[in-house]
């Protein structure tokens, strides 16, 4: 997407990269991953696997931005999406990803409150 003009902070902000992982035994080929993955990342394969369904592939694996959409969708758990921090748009050598810079710096789980201990028992 071009802008028509360029935003003081653009430096700031970089867009995270994904490598996705298929596990094509698992996949039922509903296609749920590839009707609604935003950046049109993946396609049903014309390969079967053992189970004669059609697993998706990546036919544009650089335009993932690690949304984790397909990994939500899929019913079958069969889809998993990595942040790579050497793709085209990493913004730093820690490997922490844009995302937990996006957020605030806060990790991916990090949100989630740690059970408090009821007391000696």
């Amino acid at each position: 997407m071009k802008l028509w003009r360029t935003p003081l902070d653009i430096d700031k902000f970089t867009s995270p990269h994904g490598e996705m992982h298929i596990l094509r035994a698992r996949c039922k080929g509903c296609g749920l991953c590839v009707r609604y993955c935003p950046r049109d990342v993946l396609v049903l394969s014309d390969d079967m696997n053992e189970k004669g369904y059609h697993p998706p592939r990546a036919v544009q694996p650089d335009r993932c931005v690690a949304c984790r959409l397909c990994e939500l969708l899929c019913p079958e758990f069969c889809i998993f999406v990595v942040e790579s921090a050497d793709g085209p748009n990493s913004e730093d050598a820690t490997g922490t990803g844009a995302r937990s810079k996006l957020n605030g710096g806060e990790e991916r789980g990090d949100a989630i409150p740690s059970p408090v201990p009821t007391g000696e028992g």
